[in-house]
């Protein structure tokens, strides 16, 4: 197959973008598709919701010694206080080495400001531009605080990321909306997730879109935006479609928990996908990282929280050295 150069980065090389959930409670919680409006009833204590920073270190870590990037933190609104967020990105930064992506909510300007010298970009939870679908499945998220957000991220330079979930009512007839709503707010990049419906929301009994249906998103948007930055996030049940996705227009792949399921039968098949289509991942699913803990303990870290996440990435590689031993059907 011939590669299609797409995207700003005309190479055949295609990108994995690992985000990094950093809580598990939203203060809205009340998205239609999303997992963490059923899980906001049962948490009494948000600030027990947050993972640990030792165990966010540790992934921000082995994304640099695995040759993934760092799609985004992310976490629901609420989950963070402006000085929490500015000491996770901090430290974040100093462990990966690189500046992210982050996809917490809608942020204010003084919260942005200090953040930007860490951050590529923010992300704005859009997930559909269906005004009548918005206001159905996304009752308390309007989309005018996003782009007002989106406007601030200009004035500090930083690049501008919308989420659009394919699945949840909208029709292709749609896509002009989309297609404004890039424009309008000079969107750098779009992730195409396909409804993976989760029990206990109003799409527990979906099947989910057709993969045509989805392909057929991201070939319009390619078709529209050639240097859009393009990435597919399906769920590890659509994995033998990411050729499709690459051949119609995506340049990175996201949501896969590659941590999990690596060197599994999932992961191989994504190296497969990629190897088959004329493509080359960046970074790999399936070889065991080199690391050296020395690098660790020379950054500006206290020294609990790096022997924590040495602790962590530990725990980590045993998960995925463990799956060299099986195969998941």
């Amino acid at each position: 197959m011939e590669n299609i150069l797409i995207g700003k980065n005309k190479t055949n090389k295609i990108r994995f973008e690992r985000a990094i959930f950093i809580s598990w409670y939203c203060s809205l919680g009340d998205c239609a598709y999303c997992y963490m409006s059923t899980q906001k009833n049962l948490i009494s204590d948000p600030k027990k919701a947050k993972r640990s920073m030792a165990s966010i270190l540790a992934e921000a870590y082995l994304c640099k010694k695995l040759g993934w990037k760092l799609g985004n933190l992310a976490a629901g609104y609420g989950s963070y206080t402006h000085e929490s967020i500015l000491e996770l990105a901090k430290n974040v930064y100093e462990i990966y080495g690189d500046k992210f992506w982050l996809n917490i909510g809608v942020l204010p300007e003084k919260t942005i400001a200090v953040l930007e010298p860490y951050l590529k970009g923010i992300y704005g939870a859009v997930e559909t531009t269906n005004e009548k679908i918005h206001k159905i499945t996304a009752p308390n998220k309007p989309l005018r605080p996003i782009e007002n957000m989106f406007k601030t991220c200009e004035k500090y330079s930083l690049k501008k990321a919308m989420t659009f979930i394919v699945g949840i009512g909208e029709t292709i007839d749609d896509f002009d909306s989309l297609k404004n709503f890039i424009n309008k707010s000079k969107i750098d990049k779009v992730v195409f997730y396909a409804l993976n419906p989760i029990q206990g929301t109003m799409f527990e009994e979906s099947k989910g879109p057709e993969i045509d249906y989805y392909l057929e998103w991201i070939k319009m948007t390619r078709g529209e935006f050639p240097n859009l930055d393009i990435v597919a996030g399906p769920w590890v049940n659509r994995v033998g479609h990411i050729s499709a996705m690459l051949s119609a227009g995506a340049n990175a792949i996201t949501k896969f928990p590659a941590i999990k399921l690596f060197n599994t039968n999932f992961a191989k098949t994504i190296e497969e996908e990629i190897k088959n289509s004329g493509y080359q991942l960046e970074g790999t699913f399936t070889q065991m990282p080199i690391i050296d803990f020395n690098e660790i303990k020379k950054l500006d870290l206290g020294n609990e929280l790096k022997n924590n996440t040495i602790n962590k990435i530990e725990e980590y590689l045993r998960v995925m050295k463990k799956n060299n031993l099986i195969s998941i059907n």
